[in-house]
């Protein structure tokens, strides 16, 4: 009816490890984008390292929301103006 504590135990050990597992993929595929934005934004990339404490990546994404961001805009590229058209030629006499 009970299960052997040695096979238990082993089950455990395979659950935590999966568990550390899962928490390593989450943090990354958090960290990642974190550390790309930062460093478009003019900051200190690892700021993104913010994300292992406890609500850190909420406190992360205020500093992104409210800070200056220390970035020239891009310019914008667009069609150059149509050229006026030639005047016309003066009447003929």
């Amino acid at each position: 009816m009970f299960a052997d504590p040695q096979n238990m135990n082993g089950i455990i050990a395979a659950i935590i490890g999966f568990y550390f597992v899962l928490i390593l993929v989450i943090l990354a595929v958090t960290i990642l984008p974190f550390w790309f934005i930062l460093k478009k934004a003019g900051f200190s990339p690892w700021l993104s390292l913010l994300n292992f404490v406890p609500l850190g990546t909420l406190i992360l994404l205020y500093i992104l929301a409210f800070a200056e961001w220390k970035v020239v805009p891009a310019a914008q590229f667009a069609f150059p103006p149509p050229q006026a058209p030639y005047p016309p030629f003066p009447p003929q006499a």
